[in-house]
């Protein structure tokens, strides 16, 4: 499956819904990608979270990733995979 940036998905498993703003592909096998919700109630930004990608469910167009794009491309992104130990 290649879920295309842009789009907007939920996670089958918890309903978390969100824009597919990142793919990471893992040594092993494992493709995640990060899904970013709209902001809270109060406006604020949401961190985004990743998810495997059998759990992503594709709900519709979402926005066009170049809408988005700037002059130069951006630094490190906040929603970047996390270490974990």
């Amino acid at each position: 499956m290649d879920i295309k940036f842009g789009v907007e998905a939920k996670d089958k498993v918890t309903g978390f819904t969100g824009i597919v703003t990142g793919k990471c592909q893992y040594m092993y096998g494992c493709t995640q990608y990060c899904l970013v919700p709209s902001v809270d109630k109060d406006g604020k930004i949401v961190d985004g979270s990743w998810f495997d990608e059998g759990r992503i469910e594709v709900l519709g167009h979402g926005i066009n990733p170049e809408d988005v794009k700037g002059e130069k491309n951006g630094g490190p992104n906040r929603d970047a995979p996390k270490r974990v130990i």
